[in-house]
């Protein structure tokens, strides 16, 4: 049978799509987990590439804001250091007590409650736009350094592709895209181990004349401006370098993608982070001040450092260029944490209504596409907002990340407080904290006296922004769902009169096929309005139900086994106050990542066993709909009344009013 237009359009469509994103995944392989998850060194690619990457800007930026007062670098390095030791301890202990990931959100939800939780969840979504954001823009500049200028007008353009490749990417898969990315990742840490290596022991007799010019300088500073003088440098230095210690989070936010056993994987991945973090931060710190290094126009103090070491090597010049084309690179692949942790952290405020149910679904990838595709696409809409300035990026990025780190320190801190009866080391567990919320708070109010006027209103105007749409979203949310307690309350318990129908259906006598979710108000209405519109007509009763794997329940084989087992009750449910009115019922259901698909083809198992009828579903009707419910509130029963009707399946849609 020939094809027609329009299904010839449609394989052609899917076609391309299935070759550029790939083939389905079957949720119920025992060993899908197993197979998408990130053991500890991909994990360290895929999320800790973000925090390594940081180096690239955020030493330089501490260092030049030194001035002339270069000696203090090496008291900037031991700083460095230990905040990452600091930050990163804290998070290892957030894992411990938050296995199943979202990172700040989850943390200041369950510490300090649900205003504090939807702040550091806008905050952490813009955030992860950021780091799409200014790691493209920091590659495209890196890379277009070496090209003429008069090539730089396609710097945002190609910039812009980079995005649209990570996009894709990461509709093939979270693992699929880590793996890409790793030689990337290798590069990099490899040649800048050798530069900075290369850069301290090569200078290794310099050490002593060194602390005597540290020794010298701080002497010479304490006479002209005082102590107080030199910490206000210090603090504005250390302040200015927070991009240094951005992305340490996202281990815990994206814990849900490692492999068992996920603390210790965790775990595994922070101390690697961790470690990679401090050595190349403060090694940087270190280089600078032994080599003297000095700004130069139009490059980055990490490529001065790399043309000073290698220059004169043969070959050096080419040593020096790859050393500085894999930050590029590695900027590249540091962007892929923020479509990594981004739409997991918007699942988990769509699980809790903050955002469209619809970011908490999965594709047939089992990749949060709305997530990426939103993520993605907010990114490029800001790189050509800012032109892709770094500096402005930078700003808003280290301000909204250490907003996220001051919640979690000041969360995990009430949190060994009140459970202190508990957890026998809590002391030591608040001080830790302690320190860490004092450190990031330092920070953060520096960070935004200083740049406030520089773009840093700009990204507190859009997190501010935000937290007014996850409460206006909430409160749609909440008042749907009194509507539907209303509804329990007056038919869950109905009464019946007379015996149980166990009868077994007749596959020649009218049948109603119901679609249904879980036991609720809004079922039993359908279900009550098929009897009451149809008087007499219908004699058997089969209740569909698909359950679907979202990213709440998506979480190991015993959550989607949990998944199975309450849809089963629930239909159990149906059938049985069927059968209490007298009609013969049954259920069928499946599991799967969205409803469509799923129940459309349950339907048409249904329709093939009972020719003879006819599918209900249900829809919210609201008394002025708009834009916003219709994005609220998918559509998918017409959806599927246009799928089936199409098969040449009776179809109606009921409608449920609403007071809203």
């Amino acid at each position: 049978m020939p094809f027609s237009e329009s299904e010839f359009i449609t394989k052609l469509v899917n076609k391309f799509r299935r070759t550029v994103i790939g083939g389905p995944k079957d949720v119920e392989d025992p060993k899908i987990f197993h197979k998408i998850s990130l053991v500890a060194l991909l994990a360290w690619i895929g999320l800790g590439a973000d925090g390594l990457s940081s180096s690239s800007y955020g030493p330089e930026e501490a260092f030049r804001a030194l001035g002339t007062h270069t000696y203090l670098a090496v008291f900037l390095a031991i700083a460095t250091a230990i905040t990452v030791w600091i930050i990163s301890y804290s998070y290892s202990k957030i894992i411990e007590h938050f296995p199943h990931g979202g990172g700040g959100y989850i943390v200041a939800t369950h510490t300090l409650g649900e205003k504090a939780g939807v702040v550091s969840g806008a905050a952490l979504l813009v955030d992860y736009i950021l780091t799409i954001t200014v790691s493209i823009a920091a590659c495209g500049a890196a890379l277009f350094s070496f090209l003429p200028i008069q090539y730089h007008i396609y710097k945002i353009p190609f910039c812009a592709l980079l995005i649209i490749i990570l996009i894709i990417l990461n509709l093939r898969g979270v693992k699929e895209s880590v793996t890409a990315l790793t030689p990337i990742f290798a590069v990099f840490f490899l040649t800048h181990i050798f530069m900075i290596g290369y850069g301290i022991f090569s200078h290794t007799f310099d050490f002593a004349p060194i602390i005597g010019n540290v020794h010298d300088s701080f002497k010479t500073d304490m006479q002209t401006i005082g102590l107080i003088g030199i910490l206000a440098i210090f603090v504005r230095a250390y302040s200015l370098g927070a991009g240094t210690y951005t992305g340490i989070e996202a281990v815990s936010n994206g814990l849900l993608v490692m492999r068992e056993p996920r603390v210790q994987t965790g775990k595994r991945t922070m101390a690697l982070m961790a470690f990679s973090l401090a050595f190349t931060a403060a090694g940087l710190f270190l280089c600078y001040m032994l080599l003297k290094v000095e700004p130069v126009e139009g490059r980055t103090l990490n490529a001065v450092v790399a043309d000073m070491l290698f220059g004169k090597w043969p070959m050096g010049n080419w040593l020096a260029l790859v050393t500085i084309l894999s930050e590029g690179a590695l900027l590249f692949v540091a962007a892929q944490t923020g479509f990594i942790d981004g739409p997991r952290v918007m699942s988990n405020m769509a699980v809790d209504s903050w955002l469209p149910h619809r970011f908490a679904s999965l594709s047939e990838r089992l990749t949060m596409n709305n997530g990426v595709l939103l993520m993605g696409i907010s990114s490029i809409v800001l790189l050509f907002y800012t032109k892709g300035s770094i500096s402005v990026l930078v700003i808003m990025y280290s301000i909204n990340v250490f907003l996220t780190f001051t919640l979690s320190q000041l969360g995990m801190t009430r949190y060994f407080i009140t459970h202190r009866k508990t957890e026998i080391k809590w002391k030591g567990y608040v001080l830790v904290f302690v320190i860490g919320l004092l450190l990031c708070l330092t920070i953060l109010l520096i960070a935004i006296y200083e740049k406030f006027f520089h773009g840093g209103w700009l990204t507190l105007a859009i997190t501010t922004l935000l937290v007014i749409i996850c409460y206006r979203i909430r409160n749609h949310y909440e008042t749907v769902k009194k509507g539907a307690r209303e509804l329990d309350e007056m038919l869950l318990d109905l009464p019946t009169s007379g015996s149980k129908n166990v009868e077994p259906l007749n596959p020649k006598e009218m049948t109603a096929v119901v679609l249904v979710n879980e036991y609720n108000g809004f079922g039993v209405h359908t279900l009550l309005s098929v009897i009451r519109n149809f008087p007499k007509l219908y004699k058997n009763f089969v209740f569909i139900s698909v359950a679907v794997v979202d990213s709440g329940s998506f979480k190991g084989a015993q959550e989607v086994d949990a998944l199975k087992i309450s849809v089963e009750d629930s239909l159990k449910k149906y059938v049985d106050i069927a059968r209490r009115f007298g009609f013969p019922a049954d259920y069928r259901m499946d599991v799967g990542i969205e409803v469509i698909e799923t129940a459309s083809q349950l339907c048409q198992e249904v329709a093939r066993e009972y020719p003879r009828s006819t599918v209900f579903a249900s829809k919210l009707i609201f008394t002025r709909e708009s834009i916003f419910h219709r994005f609220l509130h998918n559509e998918t029963p017409f959806a599927l009344q246009q799928r089936l009707q199409w098969l040449g399946i009776t179809t109606v849609v009921l409608p449920i009013r609403t007071k809203i």
